[in-house]
């Protein structure tokens, strides 16, 4: 493989990686790169090698996160445990199966979080709502099994869905929706990475040296978001939303 191409895979992910820490969505980025500089690999692997650096800016990030953002840590593990176990079903499917019928599904999700973030601009300064623990962990296990299965079945945009899910079902401000989504994130990259792992789906060449220059963005990425707050992240938040739905137009519309 030419050095070149892994270099250009390298900037790729660490801008993914510095976005994802912000507001979700750095599978924008790397996963078109990789899919147009690697046109001859299969996609379940590049996907696969994907998640390896996905997992390490998801980690940087997570702990920058931690460092000031308090959580509750009952419902993140649980939310955790379940994304992780869906993430590895959706990966299972991603290896048998087609996933061009979900893209026109979620165009027109986003065309709604797109029009929703711009118009509404409180959006990301909720107050938590006033759920009883069981309704919570109730909610909880439905968002990070629905996404966590979409993350292990595609997963670009995931970590944009997680901060809609926690900011507009469970009540919460941007940063920390931001620092939940990193953690349940990170656990659903562990149910895929498992997967592709025991698959030999995972291209290593590529996977290391982009894993640490995801890691730089999404420690740098994070340490901005929580300098800034809330209002720096939605725009990020209104600025990947916009960038996916750039990007599912031309794979809906335009794409042989």
């Amino acid at each position: 493989m030419e050095t070149y191409i892994i270099l250009l895979l390298c900037i790729a992910s660490f801008l993914a990686g510095f976005i994802d820490a912000i507001a979700g969505g750095g599978g924008l980025i790397q996963t078109p790169v990789a899919l147009l500089l690697l046109p001859n690999h299969a996609v379940s692997s590049l996907l696969g090698s994907l998640k390896i650096p996905g997992f390490t800016g998801t980690g940087v990030a997570s702990i920058q996160y931690l460092k000031k953002v308090d959580m509750n840590w009952k419902l993140l593990l649980i939310m955790a445990f379940f994304a992780c176990i869906t993430a590895f079903t959706g990966s299972y499917f991603v290896t048998i199966v087609s996933n061009d019928f979900m893209k026109p599904l979620l165009f027109v999700v986003l065309v709604l979080v797109a029009v929703y973030t711009f118009i509404k601009k409180d959006f990301g300064n909720h107050t938590p709502k006033e759920y009883s623990a069981k309704k919570s962990i109730f909610l909880g296990i439905i968002i990070s099994s629905l996404i966590g299965f979409y993350d292990g079945f595609i997963g670009p945009g995931t970590g944009s869905f997680l901060i809609l899910a926690f900011i507009s079902i469970l009540g919460l401000d941007f940063l920390h929706a931001s620092a939940n989504a990193k953690l349940v994130n990170l656990a659903s990259n562990i149910g895929s990475i498992t997967l592709f792992i025991f698959k030999g789906k995972i291209i290593w060449l590529i996977a290391i040296p982009m894993a640490f220059c995801n890691g730089l963005g999404g420690w740098l990425g994070a340490k901005l978001a929580i300098k800034k707050g809330n209002g720096f992240i939605r725009v990020f938040f209104l600025i990947v939303v916009i960038g996916t739905l750039i990007r599912l137009s031309y794979d809906i519309f335009f794409k042989n």
